[in-house]
């Protein structure tokens, strides 16, 4: 058994001790080629509901959801979200998913990026109602910039301090008027909305290469090939790494939670861990001689992100589990094993 047939039945396992029902539930899961959007979408399966996926492999792979179209696991429709679609079945929960998320997209794809959080969340969320399904916004940590330090550890009730004509801004806007288009159908139709605040998630299936600017990963595949570890800036900014089993946990408990609509959630580690402090442990953990070299930090690039995680633990039961260590010879495993 690999690693993710590992990782996929510890969680299911979790999760089916929660006494949710599954059965009978056909769940729209949009960017359900991408990185998340393709766990969520075998965990559902392996939970028993019927899924329909959606991608236009933008920044999805094919290879993410090949089993699960091969096994008539799932419905797959190859589709941009950012453009009207309907459904004849009925569709019960929408989980929005679809989005580039790689700093090193924002200045190359940065209209895609925020059609898809405007006009595709608008697309879903006009689903959503004519459905009456549950919708659950995939939102966030870059919808706080650069917090005040003095909102660190962040909660949800911070306003955010983000360049809105940044580099950044196509995904930070992009999102934040996502939220503001969700709540805003909760308040005008009493749709059943969540909103997810997403912090650094790392895994298998993320995607790998230096063009993708996805840091674990991109540390990692560097150490394997022994070439340096890029660090941006002097790489003091610090992030807060969270293993995919434990957002993937997270993200079904919100979206089948009752009675907690309106709700928006951080899902994050609440261990801080500097981008050098990072490298230097991959480096270790891998066996690797890589030599750190230093690049020019990115503009608005956050100094600190790290989520207060009090409302999870409240109203879901939920705090991640999987250290970092662990984590990250997980994914150098799958690395290994998918090349």
């Amino acid at each position: 058994m690999g690693i993710i047939e590992q990782d996929l039945s510890n969680i299911v396992d979790k999760l089916t001790k929660d006494d949710i029902s599954f059965e009978n539930q056909r769940v729209l899961v949009t960017g359900g080629a991408g990185f998340l959007g393709s766990w969520i979408c075998d965990t559902l399966v392996n939970l028993g509901a019927k899924v329909v996926c959606l991608d236009n492999f933008s920044s999805g792979l094919s290879s993410n959801i090949e089993h699960l179209h091969k096994e008539n696991k799932i419905e797959f429709i190859k589709h941009d979200i950012s453009k009207p679609i309907s459904f004849k079945r009925k569709i019960d929960v929408i989980l929005h998913f679809a989005s580039r998320a790689s700093p090193l997209e924002f200045d190359k794809y940065p209209i895609e990026i925020l059609k898809a959080n405007t006009f595709g969340t608008w697309t879903a969320l006009e689903l959503a109602t004519k459905h009456k399904a549950r919708f659950v916004l995939a939102s966030t940590s870059e919808v706080y910039g650069d917090p005040d330090p003095r909102y660190i550890p962040t909660p949800e009730t911070y306003w955010g301090n983000v360049n809105s004509i940044g580099m950044r801004s196509c995904y930070d806007e992009g999102k934040r008027a996502a939220e503001a288009f969700t709540m805003a159908y909760k308040n005008q139709f009493g749709l059943d909305v969540r909103i997810i605040r997403i912090h650094n998630t790392y895994g298998p299936r993320m995607r790998k290469g230096d063009v993708y600017g996805r840091v674990v990963t991109r540390f990692i595949d560097q150490a394997i090939r022994g070439s340096p570890l890029t660090v941006f800036g002097d790489g003091l900014q610090t992030r807060s790494f969270t293993y995919v089993t434990d957002m993937i946990e997270g993200i079904i408990k919100v979206a089948y939670k009752p009675d907690i609509t309106g709700e928006v959630i951080n899902l994050g580690s609440e261990k801080e861990t500097s981008i050098i402090d990072l490298a230097k442990n991959i480096r270790d953990l891998t066996g690797s001689n890589s030599k750190i070299e230093y690049r020019a930090l990115p503009k608005d690039d956050p100094k600190r992100r790290c989520p207060n995680i009090s409302k999870a633990i409240r109203l879901l039961n939920w705090k991640p589990h999987v250290p970092l260590n662990e984590g990250i010879v997980k994914t150098r495993s799958w690395m290994i094993e998918s090349n």
